[in-house]
């Protein structure tokens, strides 16, 4: 549904901290102004106010994320006792079988990347917190699409699928079977479809009592893989998603 009321300062604050946040380093107030389409006297107003807040912090003649927006951020897996409930399940199954586990929620046609439990051991991950990836892409953005009614995901699919790696599905059709696949079996896997040599699990947990649907998953090196070590971490994927539910979910 299309937004009917608009208010202009919070549309602008919106677009200047959606570029600080996609940058690794800090932002001058000149390329803001050209990223955010803004004149130099509103936009120093709104990082004026911002900064005072906490928002934004000036570093090294830039600007960077602040550390009251991390915090303010944080409050999202705080509610529906989230974070604390997704700790004490991802750690047991780190604790059995020594691979990460990622929690994520669904935005539109989004998969947004909300907690990690790390192995002990280094493992190549795409999944900094706060990432976002296609939902066709990964297997916890499968787990979630999965989900959905027929209705809700014909009104987030877009009109193309985009390729992350030459593995990714990018036909209409094809994804459709895959997510069929997913509702028969409980458990979604990504082959290599967002990073080359990563494989993952997920599993949907559901949605929580604030509305978010959430999924977990675990990824690992194809090197590390064989078929005991494959369903054994299937099933404890699918594990780490019952026992979330059990602590998250609204009672039926």
């Amino acid at each position: 549904m299309a937004n009917d009321y608009d208010v202009p300062a919070i549309r602008r604050t919106h677009d200047i901290l959606r570029v600080l946040a996609n940058r690794r380093a800090p932002v001058k107030a000149a390329e803001l102004a050209q990223a955010c389409q803004l004149a130099k006297s509103t936009l120093y107003l709104l990082l004026d106010c911002l900064e005072q807040r906490r928002w934004i912090e000036r570093r090294d003649g830039g600007y960077i994320v602040g550390l009251e927006l991390m915090a303010l951020g944080f409050a999202y897996l705080r509610q529906d006792g989230l974070q604390a409930a997704f700790q004490q399940t991802a750690s047991a199954f780190v604790a059995r079988s020594n691979e990460v586990v990622q929690l994520a929620v669904l935005d539109g046609f989004d998969v947004v990347y909300l907690a990690r439990e790390d192995a002990r051991r280094p493992v190549r991950l795409v999944s900094d917190l706060g990432l976002r990836l296609p939902a066709h892409a990964c297997a916890l953005g499968k787990a979630l699409l999965a989900s959905l009614s027929p209705d809700e995901l014909h009104a987030c699919l877009p009109a193309a699928l985009p390729r992350v790696t030459d593995r990714t599905i990018a036909d209409m059709a094809a994804l459709n079977r895959e997510l069929d696949d997913v509702r028969r079996s409980g458990l979604a896997q990504d082959l290599e479809e967002v990073a080359t040599g990563l494989v993952c699990y997920a599993a949907y947990v559901g949605v929580t009592a604030l509305g978010k649907r959430v999924a977990v998953s675990t990824s690992i090196p194809t090197d590390r893989l064989d078929d005991a070590r494959r369903l054994e971490l299937q099933e404890g994927i699918r594990r780490v998603a019952r026992d979330l539910a059990l602590r998250v979910l609204p009672a039926a």
